[in-house]
């Protein structure tokens, strides 16, 4: 009897932490953010992607793979990237734009400052 109780217990307790770290990290939730809340870098940024360029780093425009999966699925090459200037960063930083849709006239938006692991997408 005790074996059962034991077994038992070891068997639920197990399923609820699988379960737990399965839906502990939602990665559907994205945030919203408006434009105008948004650093005055990122602002920036986004006008420049609107325009065309140029843009300050090489970086800038090359395929984002979506690889943490956080942003809704897409075929390869839907999603691009852009360095988002950080006040005295001594590299690119952690905070970036990424864009969906045609590299020339993107359909939406998205906004990191933690490079990649949260989003918010930009509204207008």
């Amino acid at each position: 009897m005790k074996v059962k109780f034991i077994t038992r217990f070891f068997l639920f307790f197990a399923t609820f932490l699988l379960s737990y770290n399965a839906f502990a990290f939602d990665s559907g939730a994205l945030g919203v953010v408006s434009v105008n809340d948004l650093p005055r870098e990122a602002q920036q940024t986004i006008a420049m992607i609107r325009q065309g360029g140029p843009f300050p780093y090489d970086k800038d425009g090359s395929v984002f793979g979506n690889y943490e999966k956080v942003l809704p699925q897409q075929k390869r090459g839907y999603y691009r990237e852009y360095t988002v200037k950080t006040p005295r960063a001594r590299n690119r930083g952690a905070r970036r734009i990424i864009t969906g849709g045609e590299k020339s006239k993107p359909r939406e938006y998205y906004y990191t400052a933690d490079h990649y692991r949260s989003f918010k997408r930009v509204m207008e």
